[in-house]
């Protein structure tokens, strides 16, 4: 990994400002003047980030296209990448499968999540390339910040995550007793998890909401994305956000532009059946293609990626019915901008994982990808979307 800070000296709010078209306007601007900047860069892909209440930052490097040498590490203040909570935990390789315990190692992890209570959750979908599911690998992990030891390990049955499963995110309620993450595989879901239990189900498996969107087609740089052997992006329910209140949570497919929610009651009650529970889906408005959401502390914006635009964007929450977000921040350099954390301060951190670049779409790219961490300061009302002339939605 290298670090490589530049700091930016324009207020995102005065970008905003000086053009209804931020496209255009960051595209133009020089290291020195965008609103964003550059943390660190990795040797391997990355795709989850967090970060802690006093501001440790993690990150996470699954395993698809290349057996990583490192799949949890914390990036220490000097840059360098520290495997966590230790070495061992990270000496998981394809090529040992049968040598080593799925149950102590990280397989394939997709997404690091720092909660409100010290701790760091790691969610491990076990299916190396999203492939098949390595029998006793899916899990979900919480590490003690105070201690870097693992204090709770859920494991994830057959029922939860079958094969043809590939658990994506996961946000927790505030009062720590639950978790909700999506299932992004062969047949979308999300998974309710009693946090004190340990059990977990599935809900809304197969419902329309969590499903690809048959007529979306995923694009980078204006043409459809597709592998070598034709197949398009086919990423099901993906994306995940949690009001701060803990009341509603949204989730959209990648293979998608349609933002759906539910009331946190409704998939926390273990009695309520698959009808009851699909009954109570609601319908926002269109994101368009997106990967990664995050609803800021202030709970009234959502920061949506954009991979197909290089760019974050922002909804309105309290917008009216049917609304778009709008852009936030776009520029070249934000190559399928992916998972975004929120810091103590209110610095919004996000990773850049490059998927239309890697191997898996183009066979002569370099199996070890080099991928971004990124930081954009969102303390203002500016930077949360409140402009009176805010840039248009996108169409």
């Amino acid at each position: 990994m290298r670090y490589a800070p530049h700091p930016a000296t324009l207020l995102l709010g005065i970008a905003l400002a000086s053009s209804t078209s931020l496209g255009s306007a960051m595209a133009q601007q020089s290291p020195a003047q965008q609103p964003f900047e550059q943390v660190a860069t990795f040797d391997h892909q990355v795709t989850g980030v967090a970060v802690s209440q006093d501001g440790r930052i993690f990150v996470n490097f699954p395993r698809w296209t290349e057996d990583s040498p490192v799949s949890v590490a914390e990036v220490m203040k000097d840059g360098s990448l520290k495997p966590y909570p230790d070495q061992a935990w990270n000496e998981w390789r394809n090529a040992r499968k049968d040598e080593m315990a799925p149950q102590d190692h990280w397989v394939c992890v997709q997404s690091v999540v720092a909660d409100s209570q010290g701790n760091l959750w790691v969610l491990d979908p076990a299916a190396p390339a999203q492939d098949k599911v390595v029998a006793g690998g899916p899990k979900l992990v919480k590490i003690d910040l105070k201690t870097n030891q693992p204090s709770q390990t859920i494991s994830f049955t057959e029922e939860v995550a079958p094969q043809g499963s590939y658990l994506n995110d996961v946000r927790f309620s505030p009062d720590g007793r639950h978790a909700y993450l999506t299932d992004s595989g062969v047949k979308g879901a999300l998974i309710v998890v009693d946090l004190q239990s340990g059990k977990a189900r599935r809900v809304l498996d197969g419902h329309p909401s969590t499903q690809v969107e048959k007529d979306v087609q995923v694009k980078a740089d204006g043409q459809v994305l597709r592998r070598p052997d034709g197949r398009g992006v086919e990423f099901a329910a993906d994306g995940i956000a949690l009001t701060p209140d803990g009341r509603h949570l949204y989730w959209q497919a990648i293979k998608g532009k349609t933002l759906y929610r539910i009331a946190t009651d409704t998939l926390e009650n273990a009695q309520a059946s698959d009808r009851d529970v699909a009954a109570k889906v609601e319908t926002i408005g269109e994101n368009g293609v997106a990967d990664g959401l995050l609803i800021t502390r202030r709970g009234d914006r959502m920061i949506v990626t954009a991979p197909e635009d290089d760019a974050l964007k922002v909804r309105v929450l309290s917008g009216a019915q049917g609304s778009r977000p709008t852009i936030l921040v776009q520029d070249k350099q934000l190559r399928w901008p992916d998972s975004l954390a929120e810091g103590p301060d209110g610095t919004l951190y996000f990773t850049t994982s490059r998927i239309q670049d890697s191997a898996t779409y183009k066979p002569d790219a370099p199996k070890s990808l080099p991928t971004q961490l990124w930081r954009m300061k969102l303390d203002s009302a500016e930077a949360t979307g409140s402009l009176t002339s805010p840039a248009q939605p996108q169409q």
